[in-house]
C-alpha cells in the first residue's frame, strides 16, 4: 500500500515537473547601452510549447495591432497570432522555418544569468547573428524563432552591436495565455497573414479602384465617381479622419495603359473650397467662370492663381504615364521583360493641415485623347510615425498652371513668354513663420527645340526680390525603360523614354522643391515665377506646368 502511494506521488511529481513553465524576460541594447523606454520581450517556455510576446501584451495594455508567437513541440511548428483590432484575431502556421535554420558552432562560451551558454553563428540577409544558448535547463526556446531547436536561447546578437539579452528567469505556475487569446481566430496562409497584419498598421482611404481615365463622350458620372472634360478628370469626395502631429500621409497611385500608348501628364489633386469660388465651379459651369489671369501676351488663363475669392486646385502629386505600360507589353525586344504597372507613391505629410477632418473632392487627371485611355487605382494611407519633419500648421494654395481642364477648353501654361511670367498676390491675415514654397515644375514642348528637352532656369521672386533659382532637369529617364514598352527607338540606339527632360521622365513622379522664404509678416505679398520659355515653331509650342503652395506656421 505504502509502495503504491509512493509510486503515485513520484508519478504526480514527474507530471508536475514536465508541465513546469518558465518565464524569461529580455531587454535590448545597442553598443552595450540598454535602450530606454523598452517594452521587454517575454517568453513562456515549457516542454510542450513556447509563447513569445512582450510585457504590454502580457499586461493586456498593448496597442493594436500586435502579435504573439507560439512554438509547438516537438514538431517545432510556429503558430503566429495577429491581433488586428479588438475581437479580430488571425493566425497562420509554419512547420518548416525552424527546421531550415543552419548554424556554425564555435567553442566560445559565457555565463548569462549564471547559466553556461554555448555559441552558434548564422547569416540572415547579410547580417551576422550570434546565438547564445544553454542546455543546463533541458529546455528549448528563445526570444524569437531563431535557435529554438538548440537549447534555451538567452542572448541574440546582431552584427556585434545590437543584442537581445535575458535579464530574468523564473518558474511560474501558469502563464495566463488563455486570458489573452480568448476570441475566435481566423486561420489563413502565411502571405495573407503578413499582408493583413501589415495593412492593419495604418489607415487606408480608398479613392479609386481600377477606374478608367479616357477621352470619350461616353464617359459619364455615376453615384460614386464624377467625370469631367470627356472623362479625362475623375473625382470622388473623401472624408479624412483626424490626423495627429505624429502621423504621416502618403498618396499612392497605380496606373496602366488601357489603350493610350503615349507618355502623358498626370496629377493627383484636391479641390480647395475655403473660398466663395472653387475649381469645382469651373468643372460644372465652364472654365471661363473661374478667375482670369493675364500677363500681357494676349492670352487668357483661367483658374490658375488664387485671389481673395478663389484658390486653385491643390496638387498632391505630379506623375507621368509611361509609354503604353501593360497594354502594349506584346511589343517584344530581346532581354526586355516589361513591367505591368506604374507605381507612383509620395509623402504628402506637409499638406496635413488641409486634410485632417475634412471632406474634400479628390481627383486625378491624365491628359489624353484616347478612348481606351488609362486605368488607375488611388489610395491615401495614414501612418503613425515618430517623425516630425513637417511641423507647419498652415497651407495656402497660390497657383497651379497645369491645364487640368485641357479637354474642356483650358489653355496651356504659355504665360512665361514675357518678363512678367506668373505673378500672384496674396494677403496673410497672421504672421507666417518658417514659410516655404512647395513648388512643382515641369517643362513641356515635345520637339527637338521644345522646352521639354532644353534646360531652362526657373526664378522665384518674393515681394519683387529674387529668392531662389534653379534649372529643373532629369537625367535618369533611361532607368525606367522597362516601364515603357511602346517607347520609340531611334537610330542612335536610344529610346524616347531614355531622353533627359525638364524635370520629368515617362513613368515617374516629379518631386516638389521646398523653397525657404523665412518669416513672413501679416499683410500683402507677391510671388512671381519667371522662366525663359522657348518660342513656338509652326504649330509646336512650349509650356510650363507649375504649382505652388505656401507652407508655414501661424
Amino acid at each position: 500500500m505504502i509502495r503504491s502511494l509512493l509510486l503515485s506521488f513520484f508519478t504526480l511529481l514527474s507530471v508536475l515537473n514536465f508541465a513546469q513553465t518558465y518565464e524569461i524576460q529580455y531587454e535590448s541594447s545597442y553598443n552595450g547601452k540598454v535602450q530606454p523606454n523598452q517594452n521587454p520581450t517575454i517568453v513562456w517556455v515549457s516542454e510542450s510549447e513556447n509563447y513569445i510576446l512582450n510585457s504590454k501584451t502580457k499586461e493586456q495594455k498593448n496597442e493594436y495591432p500586435f502579435e504573439i508567437s507560439k512554438i509547438e513541440k516537438p514538431s517545432n511548428t510556429i503558430i503566429s497570432y495577429g491581433f488586428l483590432k479588438p475581437g479580430e484575431i488571425i493566425s497562420t502556421s509554419d512547420s518548416e522555418a525552424i527546421a531550415k535554420q543552419s548554424f556554425e558552432f564555435t567553442d566560445k562560451t559565457k555565463k548569462i544569468l549564471g547559466y553556461t551558454c554555448k555559441n552558434a553563428v548564422t547569416k540572415i540577409n547579410s547580417n551576422t547573428i550570434e546565438v547564445w544558448y544553454t542546455n543546463d535547463l533541458k529546455l528549448k526556446g528563445g526570444p524569437s524563432s531563431l535557435g529554438q531547436n538548440l537549447g534555451l536561447v538567452l542572448e541574440i546578437e546582431r552584427n556585434g552591436n545590437s543584442a537581445t539579452t535575458a535579464t530574468s528567469l523564473k518558474k511560474i505556475k501558469r502563464s495566463g495565455i488563455e486570458s489573452i487569446i480568448n476570441k475566435p481566430i481566423s486561420t489563413t496562409n502565411v502571405l495573407s497573414y503578413k499582408d493583413l497584419l501589415w495593412k492593419s498598421r495604418f489607415t487606408t482611404l480608398k479613392v479609386f479602384e481600377n477606374e478608367i481615365i479616357n477621352f470619350s463622350d461616353q464617359s459619364k458620372s455615376d453615384e460614386n465617381i464624377k467625370r469631367f472634360a470627356n472623362g479625362t478628370i475623375i473625382l470622388r469626395k473623401i472624408k479624412f479622419p483626424k490626423i495627429s502631429q505624429g502621423e504621416s500621409i502618403f498618396v499612392e497611385l497605380k496606373q496602366q495603359s488601357n489603350g493610350d500608348a503615349y507618355d502623358r501628364t498626370g496629377t493627383v489633386f484636391f479641390i480647395s473650397e475655403d473660398k466663395s469660388k472653387s475649381f469645382f465651379d469651373g468643372l460644372e459651369k465652364g472654365i471661363k467662370t473661374l478667375p482670369l489671369y493675364k500677363n500681357g501676351n494676349g492670352k487668357q488663363y483661367f483658374g490658375v492663381i488664387s485671389n481673395e475669392n478663389y484658390q486653385p486646385t491643390v496638387e498632391l502629386m505630379r506623375f507621368f504615364t509611361a509609354f503604353g505600360i501593360n497594354k502594349f507589353n506584346n511589343l517584344e525586344l530581346k532581354d526586355k521583360t516589361w513591367q505591368t504597372v506604374s507605381p507612383f507613391r509620395q509623402d504628402i505629410t506637409e499638406l496635413k493641415p488641409a486634410l485632417s477632418e475634412k471632406e474634400i473632392w479628390m481627383g486625378t487627371f491624365i491628359g489624353n485623347y484616347d478612348k481606351g485611355g488609362h486605368k488607375v487605382s488611388l489610395d491615401i494611407t495614414i501612418h503613425k510615425s515618430d517623425q516630425t519633419v513637417n511641423k507647419n500648421n498652415r497651407i495656402i494654395p497660390l497657383f497651379n498652371t497645369t491645364n487640368i481642364m485641357e479637354m474642356a477648353g483650358q489653355d496651356y501654361a504659355t504665360m512665361f513668354n514675357n518678363d512678367k511670367g506668373l505673378l500672384v498676390e496674396f494677403t496673410l491675415e497672421k504672421d507666417l513663420t518658417s514659410a516655404q514654397l512647395r513648388y512643382i515644375t515641369t517643362g513641356h514642348g515635345g520637339w527637338e527645340n521644345g522646352d521639354e528637352f532644353i534646360p531652362k532656369e526657373n526664378s522665384i521672386y518674393l515681394d519683387g526680390k529674387i529668392t531662389f533659382k534653379f534649372t529643373p532637369w532629369r537625367t535618369d529617364c533611361g532607368s525606367y525603360r522597362l516601364y515603357n514598352p511602346a517607347s520609340g527607338n531611334f537610330p542612335d540606339g536610344l529610346s524616347s523614354s531614355d531622353l533627359s527632360r525638364s524635370n520629368w521622365c515617362p513613368g515617374t513622379i516629379t518631386n516638389p522643391n521646398y523653397i525657404k522664404l523665412g518669416n513672413l509678416k501679416a499683410g500683402k505679398h507677391t510671388i512671381q515665377v519667371k522662366i525663359p520659355q522657348g518660342e513656338p515653331e509652326g504649330t509646336s509650342f512650349s509650356a510650363w506646368n507649375i504649382s505652388g503652395i505656401l507652407l508655414g506656421s501661424e
